[in-house]
């Protein structure tokens, strides 16, 4: 349950509004495109253990899957599921953001490739279509959304290591097919989704010969000079957005209403799959068709045609809103299964283990409750919306220069996006405010 009442994201709705247009009113875009070019070198690290670091990040993926076949039955006692849906989900998405593409090194495919590799002295047989785009990235984010939403047991630790399993497998062949490149550069959802998320953050780090160059920038630096996504990448990345938002919604009384069930006495996930699969995918349609008619709109402002270009680079400037809504919406969760998931790795099988001596007979849930607690925690999930909303507008227009070259067309072309980003985030405020059941 989410705790910030209704007034404080008003006012923070109020504040991202003005912000907004004040931005399209005052901030020259030159100026954002040289600032947010301006980085500060932290030196270099001279070593690559990748492959070090993602073998034991298979290691562990298996010991978490014999975990999930043989450990508790309780998705709160068995650290598959609190590893895959808290550490992994929410915290590792909210850790790319602000760090940087540490799913690089922590994959569990890369090191058994490099394997495979010496091996065989084969990268890989075939060469992945390029007009593949990001199509079987989407369908696969998909179907992790509808296994994470919609199915009625995600949580089941023997069902979610048979679906782990397969995705791992899977995932594998590809790599040793296609190459470890190509297909987590467009094909593994995970890596394409980490690493668009991983924009946003304050660090890079540069592969050189012996290792890695690191340096320090803004938030959402690495996107002032970013390629436009294909049709397929803004796909993506839209779906990556609506699924959050979904995840809000259909937990709300205007949904239950909508599919007609009694929010009070809720039936359960199995009474509700059809419908929910229907708003999920519902979701996405309507999320792009208001993002392309916001970038139509804004390109016959602007007096240009260049739709496939601007929808390409405009869509990075929405990450920051997800982001900041994926930590609003999840963050009681992490702190309460959070807890959960590091006692849970202390003893993975249930047998009184305390490996880490983190096996805590009782998880404090007050950490999310009294009213120092809920201060902190409104303040935080205010902050996020506000300043997510602000960084929005301000990558839109450095990235809306690059399309339409003056300060005018720039201005008249954000005045849509501007809108759609807005009503995005007046309605992650609502969701988070809203009553919610099942």
């Amino acid at each position: 349950m989410l705790l910030l009442p209704t007034q404080f994201y008003m006012l923070g709705g109020a504040i991202a509004v003005a912000a907004s247009f004040l931005a399209l009113a005052f901030l020259p875009p030159l100026p954002l495109m040289r600032l947010f070019s301006r980085r500060v070198s932290l030196g270099k690290v001279p070593f690559d253990g990748r492959a070090q670091t993602s073998f034991l990040s298979f290691l562990l993926y298996v010991g978490l899957l014999y975990a999930g076949v043989s450990g508790s039955r309780d998705p709160l006692a068995n650290p598959l599921p609190l590893t895959i849906w808290t550490l992994l989900w929410v915290g590792l998405t909210l850790v790319q953001g602000l760090l940087g593409n540490l799913w690089a090194w922590l994959n569990p495919w890369y090191g058994p490739w490099r394997l495979f590799v010496r091996l065989t002295g084969r990268s890989g047989w075939f060469h992945l279509p390029e007009k593949l785009g990001y199509r079987a990235a989407v369908l696969l984010f998909l179907a992790f959304a509808w296994f994470e939403l919609v199915y009625i047991a995600p949580d089941d630790p023997a069902r979610l290591a048979a679906a782990a399993l397969a995705y791992w497998v899977m995932t594998f062949m590809g790599i040793c097919l296609f190459g470890f490149k190509a297909w987590t550069s467009r094909v593994e959802f995970l890596s394409v989704f980490f690493r668009m998320l991983s924009r946003l953050s304050l660090f890079q780090a540069r592969f050189e010969t012996g290792g890695f160059q690191l340096s320090l920038g803004l938030p959402g630096a690495k996107l002032a000079n970013i390629e436009p996504l294909p049709l397929s990448g803004v796909a993506f990345l839209l779906l990556a957005l609506s699924t959050v938002s979904f995840d809000g919604f259909m937990r709300s009384f205007v949904w239950l209403d909508l599919i007609r069930v009694n929010p009070l006495e809720f039936p359960g996930r199995s009474a509700v799959v059809v419908e929910n699969s229907v708003g999920l995918v519902a979701s996405f349609l309507v999320l792009g068709a208001f993002f392309a008619v916001a970038v139509w709109l804004g390109e016959r402002l602007a007096g240009a045609r260049s739709w496939y270009r601007a929808a390409g680079l405009l869509v990075w400037s929405i990450t920051p809103i997800a982001l900041a809504y994926h930590f609003s919406h999840y963050l009681t969760a992490l702190l309460v299964n959070g807890q959960y998931a590091v006692a849970a790795l202390s003893d993975p099988f249930s047998l009184g283990w305390n490996l880490f001596g983190t096996a805590i007979p009782h998880v404090r849930a007050g950490l999310t409750t009294g009213a120092a607690s809920a201060w902190a925690i409104w303040n935080a999930q205010a902050a996020a919306i506000v300043l997510g909303h602000v960084l929005a507008v301000m990558l839109a227009h450095a990235l809306a220069y690059r399309v339409y070259g003056t300060n005018r067309r720039v201005a008249a072309s954000q005045l849509p996006m501007a809108i759609l980003m807005i009503s995005y985030t007046l309605f992650g405020l609502w969701l988070l405010s809203t009553p919610t059941a099942g």
